[in-house]
């Protein structure tokens, strides 16, 4: 919050909060650039890492050769950029009250929205408002942005529609047979509360008689489009889409648009813009509703196939954790290491909250987190004088499902040995804190790895992609139980000091008894990497890691992030497009090795795009994955993994 006669310096931010009721730091960001431009930036809400900005969707353009140096909030209420010349640039020109009888603050929101308002001095009045920017947050992003396929919207969720409400503030809801992915975010992604037709490998089409349409009156979704008819009428427009397997919605106004699944950018405007029609199975097609009605069933039905399913070793687990925890409460001072010398020799160990509080000098030094929690860094001792680095989890909310997520984690990795795996080293769970203690690898993750300056050597990357393969073919194949990690990004892959490759993060894992082939659950992963079945409330299989992995080793080969927005580019779009032009130098620009290893370059763009094919029976398993890397398994030449998406080579990325 800023107040009058406050201001902000170059390179410094104002930062919201989470949400309504939460006041640690959110996603948006008021930011002077050292350019001297002020801009309103959202981050990554998987990370809401300060160096992991999606896009700006305000910008002063106060750089160039009159930069801005100062933001300005002066005594009479207004707001403005000072210049490197003393011009200034106001936020806005008008300010309806003065502040000889008023106050006046400046608030940016948790949805993103930068508001002022004034307050009489000396009353018991109420804060009012005076503006808002942007202007209209739920049109901001539609053309050129293309982070939209990542966020969904700006305020709100994939499938979420946005509509301005009070001070110009955005309202989110869901359509019709649609629900929240996490009720009590009513700004995150909606799912269909019904099973989603998939496309079968011999026909597009879909069975009309089993689907209907939701109608959405003023409503567009300006992102996502695949086919446009100029010379159907709305009838027609719905009837094309009905028999498409891969149209979810059409927006019909003078042109037919359809669009694909997930939804992105839903705006819904009183001056129109064309309506929306939603393609949604009958309640009366025979299929039973997989939201509300048939929600307590089938978790009912899940939750006993899991509890059946337990192996012995699991079970042993959890009755240690019970007996060691109640034993350990009476004689805290009983607790000792084994022996060990390195932390990958200790056994797997039951802490205390208070010992955890101390190796973390009280939690100070952040190293990463996520949807559940926080990571930091600890030291431990383990003989004598000797030390070890550890990575602790601490799960920031304990709910149903972070309760899970722990049992799960321990569960998981409490079994496993991979050399291309992290190993744990012991947990916390104790009252209302639970914990989660790792090996700490000192090269730090893939993506600092990757997208750094120089570039890596190719014989290295070439070499982390074959290992990594192989990690995650152990968990799918090796395992006792099949295990789908659900969050392949190279933020979850450490390296070790020769660089050699260990997966970590197993908190969004699921286990699968081996007999079974699919499972249903909430949306999981990280946008960027998700498969499209998640959205489609389709059977989850192995194949979603098998879709992360292949947009993992295309950002392997090109040294390029998934969405590259300073480039504004999708990388597996301009991946495909040139491959399909025999381009693919384009995407190694400068890389003087890895051109001098055309062949393998293309083996695995090929590899990747196979990876990423919308329908998850076109994408090999990880086994295929692995020998084809390892040059033993032929590779042909892949389909457009997303048919009705185009990039043009010819714009590629600037190096």
């Amino acid at each position: 919050m800023l107040m009058m006669m406050q201001g902000m310096e170059v390179g410094r931010n104002l930062s919201s909060r989470l949400t309504e009721t939460s006041f640690r730091k959110g996603r948006y960001r008021l930011h002077l650039g050292n350019d001297g431009d002020l801009r309103l930036l959202t981050l990554n809400p998987e990370t809401l890492l300060e160096s992991d900005i999606y896009f700006a969707y305000y910008a002063s353009n106060t750089k160039n050769q009159n930069p801005g140096t100062r933001l300005v909030f002066n005594e009479s209420g207004y707001m403005y950029v000072l210049q490197r010349n003393n011009s200034r640039f106001y936020i806005k020109q008008d300010v309806p009250v003065s502040s000889k009888d008023f106050y006046h603050r400046a608030v940016l929101h948790f949805d993103g929205v930068f508001a002022q308002y004034y307050h009489p001095k000396g009353g018991d009045g109420v804060w009012r408002w005076v503006w808002s920017q942007p202007e209209n947050i739920c049109a901001k992003g539609f053309g050129t942005d293309l982070a939209a396929n990542e966020v969904g919207n700006l305020a709100c969720g994939f499938n979420n529609i946005c509509s301005l409400g009070d001070n110009q503030r955005p309202r989110c809801q869901c359509p019709e047979r649609f629900v929240l992915s996490d009720p009590s975010d009513s700004y995150g992604d909606c799912k269909p509360d019904f099973e989603m037709h998939t496309c079968g490998a011999k026909s597009n089409q879909t069975d009309v008689s089993l689907y209907e349409f939701v109608t959405l009156e003023k409503t567009n979704w300006p992102s996502g489009d695949y086919e446009k008819y100029s010379n159907y009428d709305e009838e027609r427009c719905k009837a094309s889409c009905l028999n498409d397997c891969f149209c979810a919605a059409v927006v019909f106004g003078t042109i037919c648009w359809k669009k694909k699944f997930p939804l992105s950018y839903g705006h819904r405007s009183p001056t129109g813009g064309g309506d929306t029609f939603i393609k949604v199975r009958k309640l009366t097609a025979g299929v039973p509703n997989t939201g509300r009605r048939g929600k307590g069933r089938d978790g009912l039905i899940i939750t006993c196939s899991v509890l059946l399913g337990t192996s012995a070793l699991v079970n042993f687990i959890l009755l240690y954790m019970n007996r060691n925890k109640k034993r350990m409460a009476k004689k805290p001072n009983q607790r000792r290491y084994s022996g060990a010398a390195t932390a990958t020799d200790l056994n797997l160990r039951v802490f205390t909250y208070r010992e955890l509080v101390v190796a973390t000098g009280d939690f100070v030094e952040e190293l990463g987190r996520g949807a559940f929690g926080i990571v930091y860094k600890g030291v431990l001792k383990v003989s004598g004088d000797s030390e070890v680095n550890v990575a602790v989890k601490k799960l920031d909310r304990v709910a149903q499902e972070s309760e899970k997520e722990f049992k799960n984690e321990v569960k998981v990795i409490g079994q496993i040995h991979h050399k291309n795996l992290v190993k744990l080293i012991g947990f916390c769970d104790e009252g209302q804190s639970r914990l989660i203690v790792y090996e700490l690898l000192p090269n730090g993750t893939l993506a600092g790895f990757l997208f750094r300056r120089p570039r890596p050597s190719w014989e290295d990357r070439r070499r982390i992609a074959v290992e990594v393969a192989r990690g995650i073919l152990y968990l799918h194949e090796e395992c006792s139980e099949q295990i789908i990690h659900c969050d392949i990004k190279p933020q979850n892959i450490l390296l070790d000091e020769y660089n050699n490759p260990r997966i970590s993060d197993f908190g969004l894992a699921k286990l699968l008894m081996i007999n079974q082939t699919h499972t249903l659950t909430n949306i999981r992963g990280t946008k960027g990497y998700v498969a499209t079945e998640w959205f489609r409330n389709s059977p989850i299989t192995s194949k979603v890691d098998v879709y992360s992995y292949g947009v993992m080793l295309l950002e392997i080969v090109c040294c390029k992030k998934a969405v590259d927005l300073e480039d504004n580019v999708i990388l597996v779009d301009w991946a495909y497009d040139c491959f399909r032009q025999r381009r693919l130098k384009d995407l190694i620009k400068e890389d003087l090795e890895a051109l001098d290893n055309m062949d393998l370059v293309e083996r695995y763009v090929k590899i990747g795009i196979w990876c990423i094919q919308e329908e998850p029976g076109k994408r090999p398993n990880m086994r295929n994955v692995t020998q084809m890397l390892e040059g033993v398994a032929q590779v042909d030449d892949p389909p457009n993994p997303s048919p009705y998406n185009t990039f043009t080579c010819a714009e590629s990325m600037s190096n």
